[in-house]
């Protein structure tokens, strides 16, 4: 998609800059009350423009302008000055002009260019508020103004100080001499001052104890306003509250929570209702159970979302919930619901998840339906089957399955990889549904994934069996354009004439849509029959329900009004769907308006749609699945994920399987930034490493009110004011136990590297370059290509050749995070084709073609990286040389620690792709050197005893100095400090 810059004069205006002042304009902060000033006195050549900060709340105000006839000052102007109450003020010498062009700014690239147009004033006093032109001065008769005061209150806690220095330079000013002015000890943890600015609205700060210990914002300084700030942990709180203030001890409790409903499946009953309300905000919500032969039984819930598994047969069960806050209040109890379980299910009972850590495990990734086809009884093609030109090859779009997945996972395990990510198991709906992110009923595994036998318990099962994780590709952002069943489903308007009969088949009594079996009418249609509906409903609220359209389907049919789910219908309610098309993909709209038409845009902010979600992923948490891969994440606020959803995943594994076992649940998003720089294209809020953070500040309670909030206030603070983390690298040669103390509970897909993957180096210096904005980059997933894009957004799968791949397998196998490969991959499977064109063209001719030909026959592995026989085309395929070559990378990091989870450094080494790893925990302490096809010279390190893994070489390090050879493209050398020696056999990469 094309994205167009707004432009104004002679400075462009992004996108995102846009939107990011149209919501400063909803959600700014009042500065600050003035005192008012004498009437302003003008000439026929002057102008004073006034203009209004209210709306603003910008820390520093700047006019940039032009006299008629003349030139533009240079950005960002002028600064302006404090005029009275909500005003600040600028004049400006006209000459001979009759007026001006203008325009305003925050200094530091936030606008108000009047929609692009640029303000023209006259002369004289000019106010423009809010995009309004007047001739007047808002501030006649008013006292002068005095200069503006900056309130610091500064944390030193942390850092141990025992006296605090500011050092400060208001805008425009001067510093103060070093080390500044001593600051005051306001109250526990923090230190005050109070500075007087002058004209100037804003400062710039560093700390000092006065014995030359800095904290300059890792030497980017401080930028305060007016008015009072806190900076604590490098954090700065514009406009904040005294911290040092006294409270009131909190004695309101909550409201009582509504709409409590109860839902009994077997013998467990999922508990659902809407947020309380506090004034401070609600904690976690207490569940009383009566009935049963267990009495009364309390619960605590972190969500809106109760599940109560492992209860009696046919019994009846009473359920209240009271909501509690910080300070320990307790609201009334709500409304009582009941509900009767049925019979225990006959199925297999929930596993359990492995529960270690996951950068132990590298992964492989699998659409499930296009790797191995196990049971054909289950394939389907679709209503495209023939149109995509699947047919002509016998190759249905839902071909792969469990069974054929359990049937080679002795593959997976051969290849060394301990942890498979699979593709949405949801029961999903559309034309062209194989890939899994089209979901229809959330609480139902797809029966064209599953067999007797091989359903998707048995598939964990397995797995766990043999040592394997499975990470479920899981959707909160969406379902399929057919609504989600259990929440709301549109009815859609078709005549069944001539032309559409073979569409919408006649609504059968008891037939229900589950992707595999057939109307048993027709004899044929297993896929829209129970959408259609001739007459119009009632309470239909979708727009010119019936009438043409004047377009036709491309048989030339025609096309009506209400056939097609889409958000601007009035198909969708409000309470459950978002009603736009997204229009900015950098802007707030990408997180709330529908990205295509089959993907129909849940509103997650609304507590049933949460409720109906965190219900659904219970359902798999207790299968035993050991993380989740987050589809679409960017496209949900930050606040909506660490209020709600990822609190609750946490909440539902300690719940059932504990405490380690939640604290070693991997959830990684996908936060789809495809560009090559750290921050997408400036705005943090669309920046994959935004999402590995609590939040900073507290916002509205409700959370559309909240997401609008942080969208505006992350926005303003810019890339510049971001948390950094020291958690992946090194001090100096030694490891750090990490502080994920503000962690969100979200690792993500480095899209950093992947964009820049088209070459290794640029890879590895992207990599490097983001680390410090994310949380913990140890946990990043790398990969190169996937499902979706190949470097640099490109829509075909990775054709660099064999050299390069096995370069950047050596990078992703041995640099920090953790690596993932793309099925098929290893033997570079379908490079340099199309990804996915839909159904336009053959999957056989795409990236998501079916690999099973490449894995017939059989394979046993006992160990990973191992494989003990093979047998018919498998065999061949694991002799291909990124085979052997990733079997022997997967040994190698498997058998080193800080290969796995050690945090790393660049300093004191020359080279290319060269660093140095260190993980220390209880007995172990694993020190690697590693250089990757270029040769490199490591000072400063430990002396000792170094042995390469790679070729067993042994080196004695003395003076703390270690030089090594290049070793050729692909090829690596990884000195370990102690090490055991060389692992593995030598490969067609790895000598």
């Amino acid at each position: 998609m094309k994205r167009r810059n707004v432009r104004r004069g002679r400075r462009p205006l992004t996108a995102a800059l846009v939107a990011g002042s149209l919501l400063s304009l909803l959600h700014a902060v009042p500065e600050p009350d003035r005192p008012r000033t004498e009437p302003v006195a003008t000439t026929a050549n002057t102008a004073t423009v006034f203009y209004y900060t209210k709306t603003r709340n910008w820390p520093t105000y700047h006019l940039h302008h032009a006299p008629d006839g003349g030139a533009w000052t240079s950005v960002p102007g002028t600064a302006m000055e404090p005029a009275c109450t909500d005003w600040v003020k600028k004049t400006v010498d006209l000459g001979s002009a009759a007026g001006l062009q203008a325009t305003f700014n925050n200094g530091a690239g936030t606008w108000d260019n009047n929609g692009g147009a640029n303000y023209r004033l006259g002369t004289g006093a000019i106010t423009v508020k809010d995009g309004v032109v007047a001739h007047s001065d808002p501030c006649a008769g008013s006292e002068p103004v005095e200069g503006d005061k900056a309130t610091v209150y500064y944390s030193a806690q942390a850092l141990g100080w025992s006296t605090a220095n500011l050092h400060y330079q208001p805008a425009g000013g001067s510093w103060t001499a070093v080390p500044g002015i001593g600051m005051r000890a306001a109250c526990a943890g923090w230190w005050k001052q109070t500075v007087d600015l002058g004209t100037a609205t804003s400062l710039k700060a560093a700390f000092n104890n006065g014995n030359g210990v800095w904290d300059n914002n890792n030497g980017t300084d401080y930028t305060l306003p007016a008015g009072t700030s806190t900076v604590l942990n490098k954090v700065v709180t514009r406009h904040a509250k005294d911290p040092c203030a006294a409270t009131e001890p909190d004695t309101r409790a909550p409201t009582a929570p509504a709409g409590v409903a109860a839902q009994a499946t077997g013998v467990s009953v999922v508990l659902t209702w809407q947020p309380a309300a506090d004034d401070t905000g609600v904690v976690k919500y207490q569940v009383t159970r009566t009935g049963g032969s267990g009495g009364t039984v309390v619960t605590d819930a972190g969500s809106t979302v109760f599940t109560d598994s492992g209860l009696a047969e046919r019994t009846a069960y009473t359920y209240t919930v009271r909501a509690v806050d910080a300070a320990g209040n307790v609201s009334p109890a709500s409304a009582a619901v009941t509900a009767t379980t049925g019979e225990k299910p006959s199925g297999p009972a929930p596993g359990k998840p492995l529960g270690t850590d996951p950068r132990k495990d590298p992964v492989y990734f699998v659409l499930t339906a296009r790797f191995h086809d196990g049971d054909g009884s289950n394939n389907r093609g679709g209503s495209q089957h023939v149109k995509s030109g699947n047919a002509a090859d016998a190759d249905p779009m839902f071909r792969g399955d469990f069974r054929g997945l359990v049937d080679k996972l002795d593959y997976i395990k051969g290849l060394g990889f301990s942890a498979v990510w699979i593709t949405p198991v949801v029961l999903n709906r559309s034309d062209y549904d194989y890939h899994g992110y089209h979901g229809w009923d959330f609480y139902k595994v797809d029966p064209r994934l599953e067999s007797a036998g091989a359903s998707y318990q048995d598939l964990i099962d397995a797995a766990h069996a043999k040592g394997m994780k499975i990470y479920q590709d899981v959707v909160y952002n969406h379902s399929s354009r057919w609504g989600a069943k259990g929440l709301f489903t549109p009815t859609v308007y078709g005549v069944r004439d001539s032309q559409w009969s073979w569409y919408y088949d006649e609504r059968q009594p008891g037939f229900e849509y589950d992707g595999l079996t057939v109307d048993p009418k027709s004899g044929k249609s297993y896929y829209n029959g129970d959408l259609w509906s001739t007459a119009e409903p009632a309470g239909n609220t979708c727009v010119n329900w019936g009438t043409p359209t004047g377009r036709t389907s491309p048989e030339g049919y025609r096309i009506h009004n209400c056939q097609w789910p889409s958000p601007t219908s009035g198909m969708f309610p409000t309470a459950y769907y978002h009603q736009c098309w997204i229009g900015n993909w950098e802007g707030e709209d990408s997180r709330s308006c529908w990205l295509h038409e089959d993907l129909a845009d849940f509103d997650t902010e609304s507590a049933a749609v949460q409720n109906y979600l965190v219900g659904a992923y219970n359902k798999y948490i207790d299968m035993g699945v050991d993380g989740f891969r987050v589809d679409t994440a960017v496209h949900i606020p930050r606040t909506t994920w660490n209020r709600r959803f990822l609190p609750a995943i946490t909440e539902r594994v300690t719940q059932r399987h504990g405490a380690e076992a939640a604290r070693n649940f991997f959830v990684f998003g996908e936060v789809a930034a495809f560009v090559n720089d750290k921050w997408n294209r400036g705005s943090v809020n669309h920046s994959a490493q935004f999402y590995t953070w609590k939040e900073r500040k507290e916002y509205a309670a409700d959370d559309t009110s909240a997401a609008l909030e942080m969208y505006a206030y992350e926005q303003q603070q810019g890339t510049g004011n971001q948390p950094t983390s020291t958690n992946a690298f090194l001090n100096g040669n030694g490891y750090h136990t990490p502080d994920h103390s503000r962690f969100s509970g979200m690792h993500i897909i480095d899209m950093r590297m992947h964009m820049n993957f088209g070459d290794a180096q640029n890879a590895f210096s992207g990599g490097k370059d983001s680390d410090d904005s994310v949380n913990d980059a140890t946990y990043n997933v790398v990969y190169v290509d996937s499902h979706d894009y190949g470097p640099n957004k490109s829509s075909e799968r990775y054709a660099g050749g064999t050299d390069a791949w096995a370069e950047n397998m050596s990078l992703m196998w041995t640099f920090r995070g953790i690596p993932a490969l793309y099925y098929g991959s290893e033997i570079e499977f379908q490079a340099g084709k199309k990804i996915d064109c839909g159904p336009s063209c053959p999957l056989a001719t795409t990236g998501r073609a079916h690999y099973g030909d490449h894995l017939a026959g059989s394979v046993t592995a006992p160990d990973f990286s191992q494989v003990s026989s093979a047998s018919g085309t498998v065999a061949q395929t694991l002799q291909k040389p990124l085979v052997k070559h990733v079997q022997r990378l997967n040994q190698i990091r498997r058998a080193i620690p800080a290969l796995q989870m050690g945090q790393y450094s660049t300093e004191g080494i020359s080279g290319g792709m060269a660093f140095k790893r260190r993980y220390t925990e209880g007995g172990t302490d694993s020190f690697a050197l590693v250089t990757v096809s270029g040769g490199a010279t490591y000072t400063g390190i430990p002396n000792g005893t170094y042995v390469d893994a790679v070729t067993g070489d042994r080196r004695t390090v003395a003076d703390g100095t270690l030089t090594v050879a290049a070793p050729g493209k692909g090829n690596l050398r990884v000195y370990v400090l102690n090490g055991p020696g060389r692992i593995g056999a030598d490969g067609p990469y790895l000598k």
